[in-house]
């Protein structure tokens, strides 16, 4: 490996280490926004104070992920530009203006009612601050559409043309900002966020039921997330079937590394599904092979006979990385069906009457609250690795996307990155279970007004002045 290439894989490795903090955070702010928004909406239409108990119980948390979050997300910008600039060169004038509206329209819109979801509810009203709230939300979700749209833009390129110098010119924004994979991407990842969050609240909600199965907060809390998988999860897998029916097309390689799908079969005989194997890129063939005849074809081209593009159809140097695609795809694919399984069994036992006192079941769900997160980095792996070598896809090569930049000076920076996500994720993921680890309670932060007493101190302020 020569010192160009050693460096590409320094570089690499640094970005993954980032973004795979980074993605979790917003992805988390975004479930949790979200959540925290249906929340308040059932406090306002019922008045109940449970809801507004739970409310300000995640609000702690929310508040504590958007913090360390936006730490997360300076780092990453600054190993984008110290590492990618030539990206940023060729890319620029696509790229460039996509992240400025995330940051115009998202980020300011997030920042600036947090202040009044954290410390408002007294001051403003409870209708006021319900309108924060949905602002909160809705910025998240818009910096979701415009990140997601410059990533499936390198994915898909469109509406753009060449200049003379190799850059990248904008010719139509509006093919630009809806790319042909923009879709499925924006609905998939969008459903992964709801998931992941889902099936960590049903975890801290399980863990607190294990020490108070009759608090009515963390019933609340664990109810509210089990419902939320049993409607995500089908639906995710339907959206992950167009997905994956749209990358079949537009990026054959990447489906065939994530079947790791050598030589094409006779014509007839179908794609095996391959449960496991280790791929061998030197070779170009699997090791230990375990497969399942035909039935590849049935979620691939929805029969028994169809087959896919394989790897040795394509040049050598334009397969991505096999190995990593084929395991990342099928951890995601596992933790689906486990997620689909957790939600299956929670009507089961709801209908029971015994959802929130059978420990087995409440240790499991313990122990599947990082699944949903965990399937998300591992379909962020398989979208981001299966098109290597490219960053424009079929454009512009990773190996030309890279800085003049060193090996050591690489490592160095990774170093440094890393020993400061060690302090901050450290201290945030203490403070976190800290938080968990204990129920909402009904005095919690203090003494909790009605709806009716909020809208009447609001009222009362309004008349004073």
């Amino acid at each position: 490996m020569d010192a160009v290439d050693s460096a590409l894989m320094a570089a690499r490795a640094q970005f993954a280490i980032t973004i795979s903090f980074h993605i979790v955070l917003a992805a988390f702010s975004i479930g949790l926004a979200n959540f925290l928004m249906v929340l308040e909406a059932l406090w306002l239409r019922s008045g109940r104070k449970v809801y507004l108990d739970v409310y300000r119980y995640w609000l702690k948390v929310f508040a504590l992920n958007v913090a360390v979050g936006t730490a997360s997300g300076l780092i990453l910008e600054y190993q984008f530009g110290l590492n990618w600039s030539r990206l940023s060169v060729q890319a620029g004038d696509i790229l460039g203006p996509l992240m400025f509206y995330e940051v115009l329209a998202a980020f300011f819109l997030e920042a600036g009612f947090l202040g009044i979801m954290l410390f408002g509810l007294k001051k403003v009203g409870p209708r006021l601050h319900f309108f924060a709230t949905c602002a909160v939300a809705a910025g998240s979700l818009i910096s979701a559409f415009w990140i997601l749209s410059a990533n499936s833009w390198m994915h898909t390129p469109a509406g753009y043309s060449i200049a003379t110098d190799g850059r990248f010119m904008a010719e139509d924004w509006w093919a630009i900002i809806f790319n042909p994979s923009f879709p499925y991407r924006l609905a998939h990842m969008t459903l992964a966020t709801l998931l992941g969050t889902a099936t960590l609240v049903a975890g801290a909600g399980a863990w607190q039921l294990l020490r108070a199965p009759e608090n009515p907060r963390a019933r609340l809390q664990f109810s509210m997330a089990l419902w939320a998988i049993v409607i995500v999860a089908p639906l995710q897998m339907v959206v992950g079937d167009l997905h994956g029916q749209h990358s079949l097309k537009v990026q054959p390689q990447k489906v065939a590394a994530i079947e790791g799908s050598w030589t094409r079969p006779p014509t007839g005989a179908g794609e095996p599904l391959r449960l496991l194997a280790w791929p061998d890129m030197t070779e170009r063939r699997n090791h230990w092979e375990i497969a399942i005849p035909r039935i590849g074809s049935l979620y691939l081209r929805h029969d028994l006979s169809g087959s896919i593009a394989a790897l040795d159809e394509f040049a050598p140097q334009d397969i991505p990385p096999v190995t990593p695609v084929f395991f990342a795809f099928r951890l995601m694919v596992g933790l689906g069906l486990l997620m689909l399984g957790q939600g299956v069994i929670s009507l089961v036992l709801r209908r029971r009457q015994r959802l929130y006192v059978a420990r087995r079941w409440l240790w499991g769900c313990v122990l599947m609250a990082p699944a949903g997160f965990l399937a998300m980095l591992s379909g962020w792996t398989v979208t981001e690795v299966g098109r290597q070598p490219y960053t424009v896809y079929g454009l512009l090569r990773t190996a030309d996307s890279l800085s003049p930049v060193s090996r050591e000076q690489v490592l160095g920076s990774t170093v440094l990155i890393l020993a400061f996500y060690l302090l901050v994720f450290g201290i945030g993921l203490w403070v976190l279970l800290r938080l968990l680890r204990e129920p909402a309670h009904e005095d919690e932060p203090g003494p909790q007004p009605t709806l009716a007493e909020e809208t009447g101190h609001a009222e009362e302020r309004t008349h004073g002045h």
